[in-house]
C-alpha cells in the first residue's frame, strides 16, 4: 500500500504528472516506435514493414450500461484517428465480486456485436473477478493498420489551421446520464428529450468519419473523450506545439445536453463526448463539404502560434488543460447507480 499523502482524484492524471510519472517510465527505446507515447497522442505507431501497426488502450470506468459497446467503439476511434483501419482488440474485463454471471454475458454481447459492425475480431484478453472493485473495469487495446501516407497525428496540427468538431459536445456523457440515472433524466427532460438523450448512446463511432477527413486534407485528428471538447482541444494543441483558440459560442450542443448540463451545474465543453472528432486541416470548406452528407461539423476555432485560449460571448480566458471529468462530478451529485 502506497503511504504518500500525495492523493489522487478521480479522472486523468494532470499533464504535470503524466510527464514526470509515467511518461518518463517507458523502458527502452525502439527504433520500430514512429510514435512513442506522448502527452496528447492517443496511439503508438510501429513501423512492422510494408504497413504501420497503430495501437490504442482505452478504459472504461464511468458507465455500468452499455459498457461493451462504448470499450470497443472508444478506442477504435483512436486508432480510426490516426488514420488507420481498425482490425483485431484484446480486451480485459474486471468486476465486483458478486457481479452476476448475467451482467457479464450482457456486455460480452455487446462487444461482439459492436466489434463485428466494425469488421474487429477479439482476439484476446483477460477476464476476472476482482476484491476490491466497486464498479466494473473494462478496458480494451486495438490494433489498426495504415499506409505510411495514411498516418494522421494529434500532433500534426500547424497555426493558421481551422479546428473542426463532429457531431455536439457531450454527446457520450448525455446517454452515460439517461441510461444510468433513468429516472432523473426523464424527470428533467420529460419522456421524449430522455429518450433522445439515450439516442446518443448509438452515435459513438467516429470511424467513418475520421477515413472520410483523413482522405479530405486533415493535417491532425483527434477522439474526444474524458475532459470533453476543450481538454481534447487543449491535448491536439500540445502535441502539435501550438496553440488553440476555440470559439465557444460555435461548439454545437443539443439541447438535451445542455439541460441535464445546466441542472447539475456542469459544463458541457467538459463533458465526455466520444463520438465527437476534432479535425486540424487548412482547408474546412474541403473537410465540410465531404462529410455533410454523413454527419454534421462545424468550424469551432483555430490553431494559433500564441498561447491557448477559449472565447466566451463576454470574456476570453486561458484553455486550461483536462482536469478531472465533468461525468465524474455528476456522478458524485447524483449518486452511483450501478446495475451489475
Amino acid at each position: 500500500m502506497c503511504k504518500s499523502q500525495n492523493k489522487l482524484s478521480a479522472g486523468k492524471l494532470a499533464p504535470e504528472l503524466l510527464e514526470s510519472v509515467v511518461l518518463s517510465n517507458t523502458g527502452a527505446k525502439r527504433p520500430e516506435v514512429l510514435v512513442p507515447a506522448a502527452f496528447g497522442e492517443d496511439c503508438a505507431v510501429i513501423d512492422v514493414g510494408a504497413d504501420l501497426l497503430v495501437v490504442s488502450t482505452d478504459p472504461i470506468t464511468a458507465a455500468t450500461i452499455d459498457a461493451g459497446s462504448l470499450v470497443v467503439h472508444v478506442s477504435c476511434n483512436d486508432v480510426a484517428a490516426s488514420g488507420a483501419e481498425p482490425f483485431a482488440m484484446l480486451l480485459t474485463v474486471m468486476v465486483p465480486v458478486g457481479t452476476s454471471l448475467e451482467w457479464v454475458e450482457s456486455v460480452m454481447r455487446q462487444v461482439s456485436n459492436t466489434a463485428d459492425s466494425l469488421g474487429v475480431q477479439i482476439v484476446g484478453g483477460h477476464t476476472e473477478v476482482t476484491p476490491g472493485l466497486t464498479s466494473p473495469v473494462l478496458s480494451g487495446t486495438v490494433l489498426g493498420r495504415a499506409k505510411p501516407g495514411q498516418l494522421v497525428k494529434s500532433g500534426g496540427a500547424k497555426p493558421k489551421d481551422a479546428l473542426l468538431l463532429t457531431r455536439a459536445a457531450g454527446i457520450e456523457g448525455t446517454a452515460i446520464l439517461a441510461a444510468d440515472y433513468a429516472d432523473w433524466s426523464k424527470q428533467v427532460l420529460g419522456e421524449e428529450a430522455h429518450l433522445r438523450a439515450l439516442a446518443m448512446g448509438s452515435e459513438i463511432s467516429v470511424v467513418s468519419h475520421a477515413r472520410i477527413a483523413r482522405d479530405n486534407g486533415a493535417t491532425a485528428m483527434h477522439d474526444v473523450t474524458e475532459g470533453g471538447v476543450l481538454g481534447a482541444a487543449y491535448e491536439m494543441a500540445q502535441a502539435s506545439g501550438c496553440g488553440v483558440v476555440v470559439e465557444a459560442r460555435n461548439v454545437p450542443v443539443r439541447p438535451e445536453t445542455k439541460v441535464l448540463c445546466e441542472e447539475l451545474g456542469i459544463d458541457p465543453l467538459r463533458l465526455i463526448s466520444s463520438g465527437c472528432l476534432l479535425i486540424a486541416t487548412p482547408t474546412p470548406q474541403r473537410v465540410l463539404n465531404a462529410l455533410s452528407s454523413h454527419v454534421d461539423c462545424a468550424v469551432i476555432g483555430r490553431f494559433v502560434a500564441e498561447e491557448s485560449a477559449v472565447r466566451y460571448a463576454d470574456r476570453t480566458q486561458e484553455l486550461r488543460p483536462p482536469e478531472g471529468d465533468e461525468l465524474w462530478r455528476a456522478k458524485h451529485i447524483l449518486g452511483d447507480a450501478s446495475d451489475c
